[in-house]
């Protein structure tokens, strides 16, 4: 057990800061000294918190020729020349833009700063000719090529991501299209262009000029340059997992579980290691306590109106299945699910098979959370309101007490507001699958078996429910079903014992009046 605590970078996203602070840093830097070797354009995908700034920054210093910031990294003995150039390095991630202002506030900003260290011309009045010219005289004025470094050039454009603000969004892509024209003229003064995101680019778009530009997006190589990975994660955080069992009551195996179950799972690429998300670990490992640190972030409004509006039900989403040019989607044509989702970090690559991807879930922080975030859309419930409730439920099936969990569902649901139910057995389905996804049970809608479907099954460690919902009949139709279909017969060799309730679903309460149970 070491003496003193590590230090950790909570919000610390300067590599500079980091490193002379002596924060814990998993070491990337053979993986950015291949890629400065290997690419002049590039661009970066990945989810928000995923350290894409702490990369950028990273970029910043080896390019400034900071090498006693690397001592003891692997670019140390890699890099042999340590070539200090001029760096542009601008972010779009921390400013809101309500307006175009906003964005042009920004730019100018940026701009007048980078034009004090290099100078400028009067004729220069636009962005496009401000942004042209300090490239050119921070090469001249040098002689060394630039680097320049793009972090999270969509933010603004998923700020404004919603339908209401189509013409906002118009603006500020023009905006971005005047400022970024100049990247591809520039291309001789320029050593390195990286570009981050959280979602691709269209060459039709902001980037029109950069047909050239490469995408290590899926890259197998750099599908790790962001996140954790399990043999880091093992190697380099063993004295952290042992703090945080402790600190637990669990072993130092269970606590290495409950990381995997709540943090793992995430693919870039068709064969990648899994990635743990680098936010929430160093969260875990500096509070000592196990939270949705990566969720508690906040998710998007209008991701959550995509998803109500979309055709998805939240169940879906445990796994469905995707093609090589959903990736591919822009944020300009952001109008499909399943491409925001991947992007955004909501769903991750969990198999391929012959052209086609699976794509799921990562983790149960994930999970969790994000169908949390659903219940003021589908329930009117925020998590707090309906917690007692869901804890009594979550008693009751871990008991065996199916007729006890059914009266709290009934004035669970009894108490939604009447535009956020539906008079039919889909959106009953779909409460069902949210409140006892939130009870933690593995909980799944309209089960394929041999001859039909079954409505809604949840399991856990001592017990199988299959409920079956009826809209236009009775609890005794429901259980008649379940008996007529054999839905039962799938789980006939597994040792938890099954419960079968039929359930009641009044179209015209549209509430549950009655459930049996067998």
């Amino acid at each position: 057990m070491q003496a003193v605590p590590r230090m950790y970078p909570i919000g610390i996203q300067d590599f500079e800061e980091l490193r002379k602070r002596n924060c814990v840093y998993v070491d990337k830097t053979d993986l950015i000294y291949s890629l400065v070797n290997n690419y002049a354009t590039c661009f970066l995908s990945r989810p928000r918190r995923f350290g894409k700034s702490l990369l950028c920054s990273t970029l910043k210093a080896y390019f400034q020729g900071k090498k006693e910031l690397f001592k003891g990294l692997a670019i140390e003995s890699l890099e042999t020349e340590w070539t200090a150039r001029e760096v542009l390095h601008i972010s779009f991630a921390d400013s809101k833009y309500v307006e175009v202002d906003s964005l042009k506030d920004l730019l100018n900003d940026t701009l007048t700063q980078w034009e004090a260290l290099y100078g400028s011309r009067p004729t220069e009045r636009t962005f496009n000719l401000r942004f042209k010219g300090v490239i050119r005289r921070a090469y001249e004025q040098s002689g060394k090529q630039v680097a320049v470094l793009i972090d999270e050039y969509d933010s603004p454009i998923l700020d404004a991501i919603s339908a209401d603000k189509e013409t906002l969004r118009t603006d500020l892509r023009t905006t971005l299209r005047g400022f970024f024209k100049p990247l591809k003229d520039s291309g001789v003064y320029i050593r390195l262009l990286f570009i981050t995101g959280i979602t691709k680019f269209s060459q039709m778009g902001i980037f029109s000029e950069l047909n050239h530009i490469g995408s290590v997006s899926m890259h197998p190589k750099y599908s790790t340059i962001c996140g954790i990975t399990e043999t880091e994660l093992l190697t380099q955080f063993k004295p952290d997992i042992a703090l945080l069992a402790e600190n637990n009551n669990e072993t130092y195996d269970e606590a290495c579980a409950h990381l995997k179950q709540m943090y793992d799972g995430y693919h870039f690429t068709r064969k990648s290691e899994e990635i743990y998300n680098p936010y929430s670990v160093i969260n875990v490992f500096d509070s000592l306590e196990y939270g949705r640190y990566w969720y508690s972030t906040g998710t998007p409004t209008f991701l959550v109106e995509m998803v109500k509006n979309s055709s998805f039900i939240p169940e879906t989403l445990e796994s469905c299945e995707a093609v090589d040019s959903m990736f591919d989607r822009p944020v300009e044509n952001l109008t499909e699910i399943l491409p925001v989702l991947y992007q955004s970090g909501y769903l991750t690559i969990k198999g391929y098979d012959d052209g086609i991807y699976t794509l799921g879930y990562p983790n149960d922080e994930v999970r969790y959370g994000f169908v949390n975030s659903l219940l003021p859309a589908y329930l009117g419930y925020t998590e707090e309101e309906g917690k007692m409730s869901i804890l009594a439920m979550k008693k009751a099936l871990e008991n065996g007490d199916a007729e006890t969990c059914m009266k709290q569902m009934r004035s669970f649901v009894a108490s939604v507001p009447y535009e956020a139910k539906s008079n039919n057995e889909s959106r009953a389905e779909i409460i069902f699958y949210m409140i006892f996804t939130l009870l933690g049970q593995f909980v799944q809608t309209q089960v394929p078996t041999a001859i039909g479907r079954s409505d809604v099954v949840v399991r856990n460690k001592k017990y199988i429910y299959i409920f079956e919902i009826k809209v236009h009949g009775t609890a005794d139709d429901g259980l008649a079903q379940i008996e007529r279909q054999h839905y039962a017969a799938s789980y006939e060799t597994d040792t938890r014992q099954v419960v079968r309730v039929g359930v009641q679903y009044d179209a015209e309460t549209r509430g549950i009046t009655e459930w049996k149970v067998e």
